[in-house]
């Protein structure tokens, strides 16, 4: 029997479910989710190892058309993964028309090399009755020559294996490129800090998640206790929003520690302190140094 391994990079606009499909196919919440748009910032890589294949799944920011020094460099690291992936996959919502985000992507998927693949999942389609599919279906396939279409659920799990498999034969033989037990690359002390960011995105409101930063300054594992001590800076840009990011009597930054905190004991298996801090750095989010210094550009 074949092995097959390869990248697979996951494209879309914002908040079309990218991150919540890459969790379902690896098993377990590495990529963050929150239901407002540019939550992920960063290409996360995910793993699913498979008897006779490995998918190595890229979660990229959503691509739109970026502004703001922040956006740009979310949308860049998105473009670049598209050149290093074997097979691209791109998502849209069942319940929602094809619309200008959606196709701003197809115009890049036309300038991507003829040889990738470009597959389509049609996601959300719990939400929606089954026979309104196929007009979406019929529009797809005028607007871009998709390998296939795949109409799924992340949330309910549904035509997920079927895709899988699909993608994993289309991806190149070859041997695994990670161990069998690994799930992802990145590090706990990424993950930690994304897990914080979550509950920002989650809980706060406006413009306070787009203007919030977390930067992980100690993370020290004590093995024998089986006890992580976490030590955690978020920066914002103005001092009106750190007040609201403190809250009354510090409640919404402890409320943003113990939801964090949760998450991070359930992915990591250990007993989790986790202290927080709130400092301003006006206006950071347009600034090329701090944007290289919270590692959102190179």
């Amino acid at each position: 029997m074949a092995f097959h391994s390869g990248f697979i990079a996951i494209l879309g606009r914002p908040n079309v479910g990218k991150s919540t499909f890459f969790n379902t196919v690896c098993g377990e919440k590495i990529s963050i989710v929150a239901d407002k748009p540019q939550t992920t910032r960063n290409r996360i890589t995910g793993i699913k190892n498979l008897p006779d294949g490995q998918l190595i799944l890229l979660d990229t920011p959503g691509i739109h058309k970026a502004k703001r020094p922040l956006n740009r460099a979310m949308v860049q690291a998105a473009r670049e993964t598209i050149g290093e992936a074997d097979v691209l996959l791109m998502m849209i919502e069942a319940d929602r028309k094809i619309g200008e985000q959606d196709l701003y992507l197809i115009e890049s998927l036309q300038q991507t090399p003829k040889t990738t693949p470009v597959y389509l999942a049609i996601n959300k389609i719990d939400r929606i009755e089954k026979h309104l599919l196929l007009p979406l279906i019929d529009q797809a396939r005028n607007l871009y020559n998709f390998k296939e279409i795949f109409p799924i659920s992340a949330l309910k799990r549904e035509g997920i294996d079927e895709l899988i498999e699909s993608l994993k034969e289309e991806l190149p033989e070859g041997p695994r490129l990670f161990p069998e037990d690994m799930v992802t690359d990145a590090t706990e002390r990424f993950i930690a800090g994304e897990f914080i960011r979550e509950q920002i995105t989650r809980l706060t409101s406006q413009e306070i998640p787009y203007a919030s930063a977390v930067t992980v300054d100690a993370f020290k594992e004590d093995e024998r206790r089986n006890v992580i001590r976490i030590s955690a800076t978020i920066t914002v840009e103005k001092e009106s929003q750190k007040a609201i990011m403190i809250g009354k009597q510090g409640a919404m930054l402890k409320k943003i520690g113990t939801l964090a905190r949760l998450s991070m004991e359930n992915l990591f298996g250990a007993k989790v302190f986790l202290e927080l801090f709130v400092r301003v750095k006006k206006d950071w989010t347009a600034s090329d140094r701090l944007l290289k210094e919270f590692g959102l550009i190179k």
